[in-house]
């Protein structure tokens, strides 16, 4: 994994996950390699001609690069079957829901791009959510306690 939204997993609901490769330059797979990326304020929107671009996604431009280095925050295309960004597109208009990248990771020597299908968390939710963790928490620290005795 190279990077992770954390952000995304307080935020929005996790409905369905899905797979996509990503359209890079040159100096942005090389500062991609150094970890120089941020997607926490990211997102996906599909356009009228059914293809996937991921928005606000910055990637620091390449210390040792030259005139041709990458704009930070340039709308990168993402790689999917159609019938995937159909299906997913309808889901979308459908039922109000959003595209947020949950992560960049390499498989092989390509790098992917882990989008999810989300809702947005209401403040009653979130709340629900940190209560639920924090108790699991206090579960595995009693635990791991015993344990130890």
């Amino acid at each position: 994994m190279i990077v992770k939204n954390r952000k995304a997993w307080h935020e929005y609901e996790i409905l369905e996950k899905y797979e996509a490769g990503i359209s890079l330059e040159g100096t942005e797979a090389k500062s991609i390699r150094v970890g120089k990326v941020k997607i926490s304020e990211a997102y996906c929107q599909i356009d009228d001609k059914y293809q996937l671009e991921l928005l606000h996604m910055e990637i620091t431009p390449y210390d040792f690069g030259n005139i041709h280095n990458h704009k930070p925050d340039r709308r990168r295309r993402l790689l999917m079957h159609r019938r995937e960004i159909i299906r997913i597109n309808s889901k979308i208009k459908e039922k109000g829901l959003t595209l947020i990248p949950l992560g960049l990771y390499y498989k092989g020597n390509r790098v992917k791009v882990e989008i999810a299908l989300c809702r947005g968390k209401k403040l009653h939710d979130k709340r629900a959510s940190m209560k639920t963790k924090e108790a699991k928490r206090e579960i595995d620290r009693s635990l791991k306690s015993a344990t130890r005795e």
